[in-house]
């Protein structure tokens, strides 16, 4: 609290001077993919990175993750800096407070629909796993597909599967890499519908990694990568954004 007595909320996500480096090829100089990115997300916001290919968004999002390590800069959680933990402690962290949805779906092959779901449940020691991901596959529409391969499931099926073990655990934050981008426009209209739909009753952040410009604008706020750099733009302005 401050000193009026009025509680302030820790920000969901704080990114600050990010970057991230490689060795070229030949040994000689290094390739900046991010260079001095920072922006914050508060609770229940969406956000939306957009940018073309190579412009550094995906490996932006993977840094949000905790899933690489940057060169410079620091992302903090929740007010936790990810990057002062250890990599168990990072997927700790992870599994505690964030969904994902790819654009590949992700779904575990050997797994049926309903274990998928039941998988991050499990793992977080969830009592009656089973009932709530039979619920959340029930939210998506599938509640005839629990005992289906994702093999067996469209590509719209396999994208709802992986927003029902997304939102199961109940995380904080949401992030979406191209989470149409294997569907046609149809299905992923309608994938987008019911995400934005299931954020809205979570009350969950969302940050969505999209080329897509008209889902961008779905989002409260829209940040746009450029060869490694960030800005935010405003009501068709674009502000500085690290």
């Amino acid at each position: 609290m401050d000193r009026s007595g009025i509680e302030i909320s820790i920000p969901v996500i704080e990114v600050e001077s990010l970057s991230k480096r490689v060795r070229v090829a030949d040994g000689e100089g290094e390739l900046h993919i991010l260079q001095d990115v920072g922006f914050t997300v508060g609770a229940g916001e969406s956000v939306a990175i957009v940018g073309a290919s190579g412009s550094g968004k995906s490996t932006l999002l993977g840094l949000l993750a905790g899933l690489d390590v940057p060169s410079d800069g620091s992302v903090r959680l929740q007010g936790t800096d990810f990057f002062t933990l250890d990599e168990d402690a990072r997927a700790a962290l992870r599994g505690e407070t964030i969904g994902f949805v790819f654009q590949s779906f992700q779904l575990l092959p050997a797994l049926t629909a309903l274990e998928n779901v039941m998988l991050p449940l499990e793992l977080a020691g969830m009592p009656q796993a089973r009932e709530a991901a039979t619920q959340w596959l029930q939210r998506v529409g599938l509640e005839s597909r629990l005992r289906h391969y994702p093999k067996h499931l469209s590509g719209g099926e396999q994208q709802r599967v992986a927003l029902a073990r997304a939102f199961a655990p109940d995380p904080r934050l949401l992030l979406a890499d191209e989470p149409t981008g294997n569907l046609d426009a149809e299905t992923g209209r309608a994938v987008i519908e019911l995400m934005f739909a299931l954020n809205r009753e979570a009350g969950t952040t969302l940050i969505l990694v999209t080329h897509d410009e008209s889902l961008a604008r779905r989002c409260g706020r829209v940040l746009r990568m450029t060869a490694g750099r960030l800005r935010e733009e405003v009501a068709g302005e674009v502000l500085a954004g690290g």
